[in-house]
């Protein structure tokens, strides 16, 4: 049996002047990698590396923040010598920024020297180019501190139009945008650390990604009640591996070796769901994982989830996600930075959504 990988230790540094939204924020979905999906769904927890975000302060000393609530400090930065990731959150800085922060600076300074990788959210990247580490690289920040960049780093690179900039070798700095794009660094991280399907789990789990849509596109099939129906536990566990083939209520009623209608009287009681519906939401499901993990074009989806006609796939994954199947690749995609595309491709996938 393989050891899992130890957790991914991550140093959330906080500074005299940081604000405990994003602190927080990234705090909570960075440690819930590998748990949250399956509390919620009732799936079985993926086999991936869990992440150990720590704050972390110059002294250790917890403090409260200007905005009011109190930042707790689990070590001092002498004590998170071992951190593989350490992130600068967001700022509530006035006035000019050299000279601050000199033994966070250092310690930015050490961690990167031995490999680390070094990132910020917001403001937070004020940190890094005072340590020095965004010199000749390009960065991002919150639009209003673009003027002190200019004037006190003009060494940066900026691009305060960007919402997520890894730079440097192997992308061991990454800056992000406004306050709330520690989302966006957050399933950057939990992708380089525990894969992109982690990472998209996450954004559904917590409504991270585009929200214009609603919340459908982020749902997933709510787990079926539990029941001690032996018969139709004996149809659930054939359909999981059956769902594509022609008449699967049929199917699954023979397994059941019951007649039709008290199979689906009984299915409805045991599991909450009539059968037929229970069908396209595996199938759904499944076309989502599709998505998500392949580059399969939506017809061949449609086909190995078992629909025969690509438009009625597309009208019921719309009618259960709100989007179209390529619009919810793009949008996934996107969220875990894998945005690009081009040429024919990008073209096919337009195409798609105008459908």
């Amino acid at each position: 049996m393989i050891e899992p990988a130890p957790p991914l230790e991550v140093a959330l540094l906080a500074l005299p002047e940081t604000t405990p939204g994003t602190l927080y924020g990234l705090a909570e979905v960075l440690g819930a990698a590998g748990t949250t999906w399956s509390q919620l769904t009732g799936e079985p927890e993926i086999a991936t590396r869990r992440i150990a975000p720590r704050i972390v302060s110059r002294d250790g000393a917890s403090f409260r923040s200007r905005a009011g609530p109190p930042i707790a400090v689990d070590r001092s930065c002498a004590e998170a010598a071992d951190a593989e990731v350490v992130v600068v959150t967001a700022v509530d800085l006035d006035g000019d920024p050299r000279g601050r922060w000199p033994s966070e600076c250092d310690y930015l300074r050490e961690r990167h020297a031995t490999g680390t990788t070094i990132a910020s959210v917001c403001t937070g990247s004020l940190a890094l180019a005072e340590a020095g580490l965004l010199d000749g690289l390009e960065a991002t920040t919150h639009w209003a501190a673009a003027p002190l960049f200019r004037k006190h780093y003009p060494q940066v690179r900026l691009r305060p139009e960007r919402v997520l900039c890894p730079a440097g070798p192997e992308h061991r700095i990454v800056t992000s945008g406004g306050a709330a794009s520690w989302a966006d660094l957050a399933l950057w991280l939990v992708a380089r650390a525990c894969g992109e399907g982690e990472a998209l789990r996450l954004d559904r789990a917590f409504l991270l990604g585009d929200r214009s849509d609603g919340q459908l596109p982020f749902a997933a099939m709510m787990r079926p009640r539990r029941h001690e129906d032996v018969a139709i536990a004996a149809a659930q566990e054939w359909i999981a591996d059956h769902y594509a083939e022609p008449h699967p209520v049929a199917g699954m009623a023979a397994r059941s070796r019951l007649s039709e209608r008290t199979f689906k009287r009984r299915f409805k009681a045991a599991t909450g769901y009539a059968p037929v519906a229970y069908v396209q939401a595996i199938r759904i499901e499944e076309a989502k994982h599709l998505l998500e993990t392949s580059a399969l074009p939506t017809d061949a989806v449609a086909a190995q989830v078992g629909y025969e006609d690509p438009a009625s796939f597309r009208r019921l994954f719309k009618r259960a996600t709100g989007v179209s199947p390529a619009r919810y690749r793009r949008r996934l995609a996107i969220a875990v930075g894998r945005g690009g595309r081009g040429g024919r491709r990008e073209e096919r996938v337009l195409a798609e959504e105008r459908e």
